[in-house]
């Protein structure tokens, strides 16, 4: 970590215990406020500076540190949602153990969240009655739900991958992000003001990969696969595709949370819900970048968004890499100041279809998380454990089907299933 990067975070933690330390002592008047701001922005910057001076190569910061960050959070996050709702104790900690139980992703921990938030109010309401402050009560319930998460769930979630790193030696890792704060279907075009090259929208005969053979290798042999799997995936500007999500029933209120906050705004990752969206249509279309002087295609961005607003549904720039005698598919989603990476081995399916999955007792395959340095394009990496995803394209009474299913921890929370038909010719 560089002194600069240690400089920037100790002004972060400084400010959010700023906000924390004025949010939890602001009822008692302003003096009291202003003296809450310091002690908090003390001890949160000395939090921080302990925790990155323990912190060794390849670790994250202390789970200590990680806790009082969050918890200073939810103290800002519950005065000001006292502020405008005027709740009382337990609905302000039930709200915060959900959207602490929420970000821990497992299914066991989005159940917890809510529950330890309610368990944190009550507490709170039966001791001082509806006077106690929504910042304490906010912070104290995201503070004892990690707690007692930590108690409950010992295996890693996420862990700390590489620290700026050179993007050749993560050859797994998509290194391109967003350079703004919104994706959207215009992110290729972006990218080649930047990168420079020959920009194509929509580009015809093109495919989301240059060729299955170069995913040959153990255990995978591309001549075994159906010629129309084979199209699809080479030239897959020539197909359509309608879609069909199937949810299950206890990741709905999380996503539908996470839709509207998150990935509507951000223009990435906005999967229908249910069928009924996917009436008004899906466009597919692969923007491509060549670099100058070759004519070889260097960024291929496959973008999906609804066919009557064009919003985004998806924005993934898929690549092939070689390792060890094998071929893999790395897709990069790029969200601002980075991207999240899916890295997948090729299977065979039984009657010539391929199969593209993240479960693989091989090093490379999985999910990654990766922060980009503007200035020196090095790469901070987190492996994020427990995601899993499964990508089946394969023939049925001659017409192209796949199934794209995703888990959490072994269990299943979304199937997408395609229908996938061939454009009609268009006249000239």
């Amino acid at each position: 970590m560089t002194e600069r990067s240690k400089i920037a975070g100790l002004a972060v933690a400084a400010l959010v215990g700023a906000f924390a330390g004025a949010a939890l002592t602001g009822r008692r008047g302003a003096r009291a406020a202003a003296i809450g701001g310091l002690a908090g922005a003390a001890a949160l910057t000395a939090t921080e500076a302990a925790a990155r001076a323990r912190q060794r190569p390849g670790e994250i910061p202390a789970w200590w540190s990680r806790v009082a960050m969050s918890g200073a959070l939810a103290a800002s996050a519950g005065w000001l949602g006292g502020r405008l709702t005027g709740a009382g104790p337990v609905p302000v900690g039930v709200a915060a153990g959900a959207v602490a139980g929420g970000l821990g992703l497992r299914p066991q921990k989005v159940a917890l969240g809510p529950i330890a938030g309610a368990v944190a109010g009550a507490v709170w309401q039966r001791a001082a009655g509806r006077d106690v402050p929504p910042a304490v009560v906010a912070a104290s319930a995201v503070v004892g739900y990690r707690a007692l998460a930590a108690l409950l769930f010992r295996d890693t979630q996420v862990g700390l991958l590489a620290e700026r790193a050179r993007a050749e030696d993560l050859p797994f890792v998509v290194p391109l992000e967003a350079r703004t704060g919104y994706v959207g279907t215009g992110y290729v075009r972006e990218l080649a003001e930047v990168l420079g090259g020959a920009y194509r929208e929509d580009a015809p005969e093109a495919g989301i990969v240059a060729s299955l053979d170069d995913l040959a290798g153990p255990g995978f042999d591309p001549s075994g696969v159906d010629p129309l799997v084979r199209e699809f995936y080479e030239r897959t500007t020539r197909f359509r595709l309608d879609i069909v999500p199937e949810w299950r029933l206890w990741v709905r209120p999380g996503y539908l949370l996470y839709r509207t906050l998150v990935a509507r705004p951000l223009g990435q990752a906005n999967l229908p819900m249910n069928q009924r969206e996917t009436v008004r249509g899906v466009n597919s279309r692969i923007d491509t970048i060549t670099p100058d002087g070759t004519d070889v295609i260097g960024v291929r961005g496959w973008i999906r968004s609804f066919a009557d607003t064009d919003e985004p549904i998806y924005v993934g720039i898929y690549t092939t890499y070689r390792h060890d005698g094998r071929g893999y598919v790395s897709v990069g989603f790029p969200v601002p100041q980075g991207s999240f990476t899916a890295t997948l081995q090729p299977l065979p399916r039984p009657g010539g279809g391929l199969v593209l999955t993240s479960s693989s007792a091989l090093a490379h395959p999985g999910h990654y998380l990766t922060f980009v340095d503007r200035a020196t394009r090095e790469l901070t990496t987190l492996a994020v454990h427990g995601f899993t995803e499964r990508l089946d394209v394969f023939t049925e009474d001659g017409e192209l089907r796949a199934a794209h299913a995703f888990s959490l921890y072994g269990l299943p929370f979304l199937t997408l299933h395609y229908r996938i038909h061939r454009k009609r010719p268009t006249r000239a």
